[in-house]
Formats: C-alpha cells, sequence, structure tokens
C-alpha cells in the first residue's frame, strides 16, 4: 500500500469514526433539549437534576458542530475533551449507580469511536506541537 492510500484510508477512517460520533451525540443533545421521556427517566435514575438536560443539550450540538466543520483547531481540542468527560462521567455514573453492563458500556464504545476519530485526525487539522 503507499503512503497515498494509506493517508486516504486514516482519513476514511476519521470521516467514520468521526460521523458516528457526530450522529449520535447530534441526536442525543436535540433529545436531551426535548426531555426526551427515556433520558429523563435515566437522569432520574441516576439522581440528576432534570435542568442537566438543558446544559448538555446544547452542549453537546455545539460539540458536534465543531467536530464536523473544517478548521476551528482549538475548539476541536476542547469539543474531543468535552466528549471524553461526558463518556467517562456517563459511563461512571451507571457503574456508581450499580448498573449493568448493558448502560455502562455504550459511552465506552462512543468514547473508542471518539478517541479511534482523534488519533487519524489528519495533522493537518491538529493543533500544532508545542
Amino acid at each position: 500500500m503507499s503512503e497515498g492510500e494509506a493517508s486516504k484510508g486514516k482519513l476514511i477512517g476519521y470521516w467514520i469514526l468521526t460521523a458516528l460520533v457526530v450522529v449520535s451525540q447530534g441526536a442525543s443533545g436535540v433529545m436531551d433539549l426535548m426531555q426526551a421521556e427515556p433520558l429523563v427517566e435515566g437522569m432520574q435514575a441516576l439522581g440528576y437534576p432534570l435542568y442537566v438536560l438543558r446544559i448538555l443539550g446544547p452542549a453537546k450540538l455545539i460539540g458536534v458542530t465543531v467536530l464536523a466543520v473544517p478548521g476551528l483547531k482549538r475548539l476541536k481540542e476542547w469539543a474531543y475533551a468535552g466528549f471524553t468527560i461526558d463518556f467517562l462521567g456517563a459511563a461512571a455514573s451507571h457503574a456508581f449507580n450499580g448498573d449493568g453492563i448493558d448502560l455502562i458500556a455504550p459511552p465506552l464504545v462512543l468514547l473508542l469511536l471518539l478517541m479511534g476519530g482523534y488519533f487519524l485526525l489528519p495533522a493537518n487539522r491538529r493543533l500544532a506541537d508545542d
């Protein structure tokens, strides 16, 4: 495989993984804002106040926009960090609540997709190493 083919493969992988995160978290952000019943029930089961959904919804929508739009290198770093905290927090919340793997695993799978996209992020779309 030539260097160009490998680079093209990395770019395709980056976009597939990023699209999966963007679509899932975009839908999740809309559902947060709508306070969809399954999310309300989940937040109540975890003991979180419902206004947290009104914070997470816009944050997710901003984050997916930043991930999807070319450029915005510094904001992309913040979006990756924010989603990492969100996914780890969701998994930990379910674990500390005594929930099963069926509720703990999904945010960890999303974290793996996010990390995969981050590590496949083309060099020209990253902040310069300091």
